[in-house]
């Protein structure tokens, strides 16, 4: 009737004007050039349900990008539809029922001009409207009625979603389809008919499952799933025998396991934590950016998506969900320790979609059979997921080593089910200040580890009013686990669940994490900080003069851009005296004026937690340092002789600091930072073609020692475990006892030179070296359970001397000089404090 007396426009408006009033709507991408839609042909814009609201939301937004109206006609184009709009479901006359399903009288008509005029293409451009989301969980009927969910909605409903969710409304417009090519494949017109709608319908459930997870059951149902596996079942039966307890108290147990350990995915809870987080951003930080995230839109609606983060802060758990979220994509469910199963903590994250696991459950084979069949089920569902590769919090700024038993789960779960292809997105996540600084420094200098509760949360609170500079999310390059099974287990396919037993599994398994942790480094963000830290921890006393600290980060700065690291590697965009003035800002620097110049230092506080931003991006740099090294030591030095030189040290940074380049690239990128280096002036090239540093008195000399320091303290730690191997001999000492051993003489020689910085004797380098030492060949364990060497320690040990100023060498073998009575004592004293350890660990578990 209205459209008869020619009103309904008018009631259009109206409506419009009455929506927008309280509907903000975030649309993307904000630039429509990348989605290739063509202005010139015909455009006909789709959405899954006819429902007034959304229809009006896309005729605004379209007109306010400049794209053809949804409400506009395409007769432009020689075509009869008086809108360029397509609804996959559609209107009911009843306004309180819902929409049926049929196709679409435009659609059906713009098949047919298709058929008919062979010149004729339309493009059909898929718009995605979400009103806010929320998974239907069914756990509970306020939130399945009010939030937008697989349901299709009523009038009566959207209308309610709409007040309550209009603020947080999405539109995401999709690459056009192009309707020629679909008609193209088939001759029948009914056939190319369900063709297209059924391409049209899985677009669009793949893009509310990339916004609001799958159409998954409530958590009871899960927990009846997970319970009810063969896999729980085994285990059950081995509890009852292995416990003498009957069939319910072990099921009981087992479902205790599943309430421990399963998220509880509330919207109202993520909608709590946006707002929180909103407010604590501006009140905490500067900022918060995000870099390379089309990575995530690329992959998000096709693929099973697992984030691999490091792991620096607590405000990792919510800087990653938070910037997923906004940006219109599902929070992955998250993997936390079970140390942040706290009261009321624990609640509110587990809501946030975290989920709890015990730091080992290798003596409780129920919960380990519990914890992977809902592994399980969190990734054949379709759930994204997170977890830290690196178990925990690095306390030193390093990445560490990954731990393998998150990554063992996901590849058993795949392997017996793989239906929709898995992505690993590893995620870079750097700050400028630390608000856990002060615990880290206290920990490294060997204070134990604090546990988190409560008390400690809200203590934290008074670091609200404190400036901590940016925070840096960027994501790196996918790794797809196809592809990388496809590489180390070429018959996975044909072996099915029984691959995960094979003798492959371990070593894909071991290179999936190496990956993970090399493309997180990869997509490192150098911020000021990083390269501050990185100047003055390589100064006598961390102190220097104003003007020559902001030329030496722009050095850093010039070479990083010269040979980029990665093409996913972001750089700050600040110059010298910019970062200066920067690092004063955050009150990093202390500043000494003087008639000469004025002079910039670091507290000795500050100087031992600087050492973490200059680990942070270390790896950065550690190719031109060990150039620096070597220039220095060596005076001139053929290229080929410096290549040498650095291939017998770089294995040992490759696995220290997870260097992305193989051996087989070196010669090429040891080339272009040495051309790099010496149009910077910091390499000459002799008459003869031979490398040699610049004059001793030339300030590019003092740039370029300044740039060799660096990895000063790697090269000592590499030299001092090589000496004490030596000096005990072969077969005389089990790796933890070297391990020990080093870890002590690390400390010594720390208050002898200039190395203060905990991490300086950090066991967990030591023993990565040694592990490296065996992986190559160098050292190997007897059946004792010794470390045995060969003569080609010995040349390992003279090639690490020749590298060293002769002042350090003296240090390292006057430290390492002791009687063997002194190492054994030593020794001794170590092992009964950990069998004391022990020992109060069982009492404490008996009790329990």
């Amino acid at each position: 009737m209205l459209r008869f007396l020619g009103l309904d426009r008018f009631f259009r408006l109206i409506i419009r004007g009455l929506m927008y009033l309280w509907v903000r709507v975030q649309v993307s991408p904000h630039d429509l050039e990348l989605l290739g839609i063509d202005p010139n042909r015909p455009i006909c814009y789709v959405l899954q349900n006819r429902l007034l609201s959304s229809v009006l939301v896309l005729d605004t937004e379209m007109r306010n990008l400049g794209m053809p109206a949804a409400l506009s006609s395409m007769r432009r184009f020689g075509l009869r539809e008086k809108h360029s709009l397509i609804c996959l479901t559609q209107e009911h006359r009843n306004p309180l029922a819902k929409p049926r399903h049929a196709h679409s009288p435009r659609l059906v008509s713009l098949m047919d001009a298709v058929f008919e005029d062979t010149t004729l293409d339309v493009q059909l451009v898929p718009v995605t409207i979400l009103w806010g989301r929320s998974p239907d969980t069914e756990s509970s009927w306020l939130k399945v009625l009010f939030a937008d969910s697989w349901a299709t909605p009523s009038a009566l409903k959207q209308l309610i979603t709409i007040m309550l969710h209009g603020r947080q409304t999405i539109m995401r417009i999709n690459p056009p389809i192009s309707l020629r090519q679909l008609c193209d494949d088939t001759q029948s017109s009914e056939r190319s008919l369900r063709k297209v709608s059924r391409v049209l319908r899985v677009h669009f459930r793949r893009q509310r499952t990339a916004a609001i997870g799958p159409d998954m059951s409530h958590r009871r149902t899960m927990r009846s799933e997970i319970i009810g596996s063969d896999v729980v079942q085994a285990a059950i039966a081995v509890e009852m025998n292995s416990r003498q307890v009957s069939r319910d108290v072990a099921e009981a147990r087992a479902r205790i396991y599943v309430n421990e350990i399963a998220s509880d995915y509330s919207y109202p809870v993520i909608r709590f934590f946006e707002l929180f987080l909103n407010w604590l951003w501006t009140r905490l930080y500067n900022g918060v950016t995000v870099n390379n995230f089309e990575v995530i839109e690329q992959h998000v609606a096709d693929h099973e998506i697992v984030y691999v983060p490091c792991h620096r802060s607590h405000i990792d758990y919510l800087l990653l969900s938070y910037a997923i979220f906004i940006r219109g994509y599902m929070v992955p469910h998250i993997a936390a320790g079970a140390n942040l199963n706290m009261p009321v903590v624990g609640s509110l994250l587990r809501r946030a979609g975290a989920f709890f696991l015990r730091r080992t459950f290798k003596d409780n084979p129920l919960y380990g059979a519990v914890f992977n069949e809902y592994l399980h089920q969190i990734l054949s569902h379709g759930y994204p997921m997170e977890y830290f590769v690196e178990g925990g919090r690095s306390r030193t700024g390093r990445l560490l080593p990954a731990k393998l038993g998150m990554i063992n789960m996901t590849l058993r779960s795949y392997l017996r089910d793989n239906h929709r292809p898995l992505v690993f997105i590893p995620a870079y996540i750097g700050y400028e200040k630390l608000m856990e600084g002060g615990t880290y420094i206290g920990e490294l200098q060997g204070k134990p580890k604090e546990k988190e509760n409560i008390f400690s949360l809200l203590m934290s609170i008074r670091k609200l009013k404190k400036v901590f500079g940016r925070v840096h999310l960027s994501f790196g390059a996918p790794i797809y686990l196809n592809e990388h099974l496809d590489a180390h287990m070429p018959n996975w396919r044909e072996q099915g669940p029984a691959a995960a037993d094979s003798a492959e599994f371990a070593p894909t398994s071991m290179a999936l994490g190496l990956a993970m942790s090399t493309g997180i480094n990869n997509s490192a963000v150098i911020n000021p900080i990083n390269l501050i830290s990185l100047v003055l921890l390589s100064t006598p006393k961390h102190a220097i003069d104003e003007a020559q600290l902001a030329e030496q980060v722009a050095l850093y700065k010039a070479l990083a851009l010269a040979v980029p690291y990665s093409e996913r590697l972001t750089m700050t965009e600040l110059d010298g005296p910019a970062m200066v003035a920067y690092g004063e800002e955050l009150k990093i620097l202390q500043r000494r004026k003087h008639p000469l110049g004025d002079l910039l230092y670091l507290h000795e506080e500050d100087a031992v937690l600087m050492t973490y931003f200059r680990n942070n991006t270390l790896h950065v740099f550690a190719l031109p340092s060990l150039i620096a090294v070597l220039l220095l030591q060596r005076g001139d030095i053929s290229q080929e002789e410096l290549l040498g030189r650095i291939k017998s040290v770089y294995p040992f940074l490759k696995s220290e600091l997870f260097l992305r380049w193989h051996d087989d690239e070196l010669e090429a990128v040891v080339a272009q930072y040495v051309n790099s280096m010496i149009e910077l002036g910091l390499v000459l090239r002799t008459a003869s073609g031979c490398l040699a540093p610049p004059k001793v008195s030339s300030e590019n000399y003092a740039r370029l020692h300044i740039l060799s320091r660096g990895l000063r303290q790697t090269l000592v730690r590499y030299h001092m475990t090589v000496t004490i191997l030596n000096q005990r001999g072969t077969g005389k000492l089990t790796q933890q006892q070297l391990e020990e051993l080093c870890h002590l003489l690390a400390q010594r020689l720390s208050f002898v030179r200039e190395f203060s910085a905990p991490e300086f004797f950090d066991k967990g380098l030591f023993k990565g070296f040694l592990d490296t030492l065996k992986t190559l060949g160098f050292i190997q364990i007897c059946s004792q359970g010794t470390l045995t060497f060969d003569k080609r320690l010995d040349g390992l040990a003279q090639e690490a001397l020749e590298v060293l100023p002769s002042g350090i060498r003296q240090a390292i073998l006057q430290v390492t000089l002791i009687t063997d009575d002194a190492v054994n004592t030593a020794l001794a004293a170590l092992e009964a404090s950990k069998e004391r350890k022990k020992q109060r660990a069982s009492a404490a578990k008996s009790n329990a």
